[in-house]
């Protein structure tokens, strides 16, 4: 049984040798990226069982990431190479403050070959929760009926539905987001969301008036993601505001949100209190950031249980 499975693009991510504008570096090193393969590997990482459902180009770039995936613990049985699809790839521009800007080579996807059909139902019948991201649809149009196709095979075999918007205004417009996004929302359980994705798809931006708005639509369970001003929690009737945990350092913000719906989805697979698991997906946050690429932050159990002071570390 899979404790969460989710499908997207995958990428080999090109991290700059130096901080500043992109035209004046002149090295860069090769890592992986992704939002849904993030959130898997955050979910491996922290002891669930995760899978994906992807497609990659049958070159080595595409081998690189599957046998980086394989080797996190992520389940890739549904994850193919195919020919004349380049793996796509994209490069980061990180300035001094941590601050990161994300140049797409991905017009090409290998995910274009993915269909609807293709979903494995017997997948869906073995797993908890599945995971969809707004960037996914915003690849191309298609993708919309392959998400619907993945949440009607959820909702009939029981599976929680959660839910990140993680638009990417590179990929479409505020409109185009707004109508693929908003339709999805009334199915699903589990909305990790920033309050700035909110205002483009709801119009409202302060935390309370979201979970307030989208409540009544029966999502269940709802986090509202603010950076450095903390999180917004609501499940069950019980709202709670969970500060921030102050990061050592900021040097790569990419990921963090990643790291923060892993810590949700795993409070939630051990029915964790609302307050318990706000605090948990905070702290992974300030983890993930402190740390250059995409997911090379992403702790372990033991990691966050150290941060948290539940357990000694000893380094030495």
């Amino acid at each position: 049984m899979y404790d969460v499975i989710t499908i997207g693009e995958a990428m080999v991510t090109f991290n700059p040798g130096s901080t500043g504008p992109m035209k004046f570096v002149n090295t860069f090193e090769k890592k992986i990226g992704g939002a849904e393969l993030n959130l898997a590997i955050g979910c491996a990482r922290l002891g669930l069982k995760a899978g994906w459902i992807s497609r990659l180009g049958n070159d080595e770039f595409g081998r690189y990431i599957q046998t980086f995936t394989r080797g996190e613990g992520i389940d890739v049985s549904q994850v193919e190479l195919v020919d004349g699809y380049p793996t796509s790839l994209n490069f980061k521009e990180i300035m001094e403050d941590g601050s990161v800007r994300t140049f797409y080579y991905r017009d090409k996807s290998p995910t274009l070959t993915l269909t609807a059909d293709d979903l494995n139902e017997k997948y869906f019948k073995e797993a908890k929760i599945l995971h969809l991201t707004g960037i996914y649809p915003a690849i191309a149009p298609g993708n919309i009926a392959i998400v619907d196709q993945a949440i009607a095979l959820a909702k009939k075999h029981g599976l929680k539905i959660s839910f990140d918007p993680n638009i990417r205004l590179r990929m479409w417009t505020k409109d185009e987001a707004r109508a693929a996004l908003s339709r999805i929302l009334p199915d699903v359980d589990i909305l990790l969301a920033g309050d700035e994705e909110m205002d483009i798809i709801i119009g409202e931006s302060d935390p309370k008036a979201i979970i307030e708005k989208v409540k009544d639509l029966g999502i269940s369970y709802i986090a509202i993601k603010q950076g450095e001003k903390g999180s917004v929690g609501y499940h069950n009737g019980e709202m709670i505001e969970a500060a921030s945990v102050k990061a050592a350092k900021v040097v790569d913000t990419v990921g963090a949100g990643d790291g923060f719906n892993a810590g949700v989805l795993y409070g939630i697979t051990k029915g964790w209190p609302l307050e318990k698991t706000m605090n948990f997906a905070n702290t992974i946050g300030s983890m993930v950031v402190g740390v250059k690429g995409d997911n090379e932050g992403l702790p372990y159990y033991e990691d966050v249980q150290g941060r948290l002071g539940e357990i000694e570390r000893i380094e030495r």
